[in-house]
């Protein structure tokens, strides 16, 4: 029996593999507008004709200075969702689940004037000072989550992720590094991301699974580790999180801890995640060998697993894993292909 080619079915997501296209920025919006082009187009549909189960759209922000740059895609206008359910049409007729990962970079937003955090704590030194929210504004940040997500549904979208990762805001928030508020935000890390979970929850439709992204540990000096962020998940699991995508770092310049550079350097984390909180989880990083992507599955380490740069490198990086590892493709390839079986 192999297992990378397995379907996987949770509540109504249910993918024809086990291979997650993780959200990776592509930088490319032309107008700075937010609205997704036809490089995002090619981009995203060519890995669904290549055999992805899931793909999670990149990084796509609430409000335009919560962009890690002026060129990364938005849903803070209605504006936006034709170009992204044009996407999302066309990955759908070749056999792939989508989903979009919803945002905000929040200290990390490169070209905002002036960023915005839970507090006034850049990232370094070569990082602009952001400006602390406050209670208020965290508060109507939350809204615009769920606004953002209300239109990704309206496009189309099987699932949401949200970014609770690699620094950005909600990260941010969970962080008592980077958190140092005296309100309700402060003195429960778990705050914002439960309000925002809500509120993306309550514009999703029944039975589609919502996706969160989180840094098990991080990696600046005096950093938490994974410990602190299974408590912190275990808040975000029951607020309405179903998976949890586990990755680490990005928080900040790392200190005396580094982060891994060998393959599969951060399933153990996934694995940690899974037996603590009993949920599915999706394992991503350094994965490009199909033996070890088949592996991580089949130990049950992961439910999923997410390749980003070995799909930047072959579109059809999914097909030939499942090829590779002796398993079947549960699905159509383009007639124009069918010659080369």
């Amino acid at each position: 029996m192999t297992y990378l080619d397995q379907p996987f079915t949770f509540k109504n997501l249910a993918l024809r593999n086990r291979v997650v296209m993780p959200p990776m920025c592509q930088y490319s919006v032309e107008a700075k507008d937010g609205i997704p082009n036809d490089w995002h187009h090619v981009h995203y549909v060519s890995r669904a004709i290549g055999g992805a189960g899931l793909i999670i759209m990149e990084m796509t922000d609430v409000e335009p200075d919560g962009r890690i740059s002026d060129y990364d895609l938005g849903l803070w206008s209605d504006d936006h969702i034709p170009a992204f359910a044009r996407i999302i049409d066309q990955v759908h007729h070749y056999g792939a689940k989508i989903g979009i990962q919803i945002a905000h970079a929040g200290r990390k937003a490169e070209d905002a004037e002036v960023p915005v955090g839970p507090s006034a704590i850049p990232v370094s030194g070569d990082f602009k000072k952001p400006r602390a929210l406050s209670t208020e504004e965290v508060k109507a940040m939350v809204i615009k989550f769920g606004d953002a997500a209300r239109r990704a549904i309206a496009a189309g979208v099987d699932t949401i992720e949200l970014h609770g990762a690699h620094g950005y805001l909600i990260h941010q928030f969970h962080s008592p590094g980077i958190n140092d508020r005296k309100d309700e935000y402060g003195r429960h890390l778990w705050a914002f991301g439960t309000e925002v979970i809500r509120a993306v929850k309550a514009e999703m439709p029944e039975g589609m699974p919502l996706i969160m992204r989180i840094s098990a540990v991080e990696y600046m000096d005096d950093g938490y580790d994974v410990d602190h962020m299974i408590e912190i998940a275990r808040h975000y699991r029951d607020a309405g999180v179903d998976i949890f995508h586990v990755s680490s770092g990005g928080e900040g310049p790392a200190g005396k801890r580094k982060p891994g550079n060998y393959p599969g350097y951060q399933v153990g984390f996934a694995r940690a995640v899974k037996q603590a909180l009993e949920v599915p989880v999706i394992a991503v990083g350094n994965l490009d060998d199909p033996k070890l992507a088949e592996a991580t599955v089949a130990s049950g380490d992961a439910d999923l697993v997410a390749v980003g740069r070995g799909m930047l490198r072959d579109p059809y990086w999914a097909y030939h894993a499942i090829r590779a590892n002796g398993g079947q493709f549960k699905g159509v390839l383009p007639k124009q292909y069918g010659r080369a079986e």
